[in-house]
């Protein structure tokens, strides 16, 4: 038998469901899905219960699987288009997109069913929700990988436009319209993101070097990068306050404004240790570490104190 066909140094081997699922980079779905549900519920305890029974759980699902599948279709193609600068990268360069193991017309083939199954969920529910999917994509798969990632030193703000919209989706697959409170969850996953990902940046610069991506921290340092981290933070802990007034408090109890505001400090503590780190890389690991704790709790609070609200309270 004929060995397989060695493509960047491995060797083809049969494609397997787990490559299947590393290409749709799950922690980014998860993270997305949380964000999603939560404005998805927020919208749904906000218009006093509309939906009941199983149209509840219909439009729950439309909405959590429709929204998954749109962003799994863009983290699909940003695999594509991505491959030569993921094979440059050592946490990338195993990448089933980069070794070959993959064809470019499985991965292309892929990523469209999943946005076309995506898109046609969410367009069963309403067409607000299906155009949001559709730009997002667009705006990820296109304008922030193909363009701006290559070229410019805000790339990572580009890419938040898109990366904020799945609990704006969740939202109005319930709602049905854009208002303030949509707004502000979009806000809050808006400035969310660049420290995040500056966090990464940090801690993983020669290998974006290496790779010839122009990210805040490689262009113009760790201290620049950092100002901007603590800036975007401090900006973002009001922010997430702002859903208390919009949401009111017949459906969020003072628990959540409590918990936004103890967590935020603590984030912008955080950030500001590292003006004061000798270590950059260990420091940009508790911040990634943390920024996803954040992330999560926050959404977890939110959701579980509406839930409260709406149930057990009322």
């Amino acid at each position: 038998m004929d060995k397989p066909e060695a493509v960047f140094g491995f060797e083809q081997n049969r494609v397997t469901i787990k490559d299947y699922i590393k290409l749709v980079k799950p922690g980014i779905i998860i993270s997305n899905s949380i964000a999603a549900f939560g404005g998805f519920w927020i919208a749904y305890v906000s218009s006093e219960k509309a939906l009941t029974g199983s149209a509840f759980f219909v439009t729950m699902l439309a909405a959590m699987i429709g929204t998954a599948f749109v962003m799994a279709s863009g983290t699909v193609y940003n695999n594509y288009f991505d491959r030569k600068i993921d094979a440059k990268m050592a946490r990338t360069r195993h990448r089933a997109s980069v070794t070959g193991k993959m064809s470019a017309a499985s991965i292309i083939t892929f990523g469209t069913f999943l946005g076309i199954a995506g898109l046609g969920m969410l367009a069963a529910l309403n067409v607000l929700t299906a155009v949001l999917g559709f730009l997002a994509f667009i705006f990820y798969a296109v304008i922030y990988t193909i363009w701006f990632k290559r070229t410019s030193v805000w790339s990572t703000v580009v890419g938040s436009f898109p990366g904020a919209a799945p609990p704006l989706m969740g939202y109005c697959a319930v709602a049905g319209h854009i208002d303030m409170t949509a707004v502000v969850l979009y806000a809050i996953m808006f400035l969310w993101q660049p420290p995040h990902f500056w966090a990464i940046g940090i801690r993983r610069k020669e290998e974006y070097r290496a790779a010839g991506v122009p990210l805040l921290p490689v262009v113009k340092g760790n201290h620049v990068t950092k100002i901007s981290i603590h800036r975007y933070i401090t900006v973002l802990v009001p922010v997430t306050l702002l859903l208390s007034f919009y949401v009111g408090l017949h459906h969020l109890s003072p628990l959540y404004f409590i918990s936004a505001l103890i967590l935020g400090f603590i984030w912008i503590y955080k950030s500001y240790q590292g003006f004061k780190t000798d270590d950059d890389v260990q420091w940009s690991k508790g911040m990634f570490i943390y920024s996803l704790f954040y992330f999560c709790i926050l959404f977890f609070i939110m959701m579980i104190d509406s839930f409260v609200m709406a149930f057990f309270v009322q």
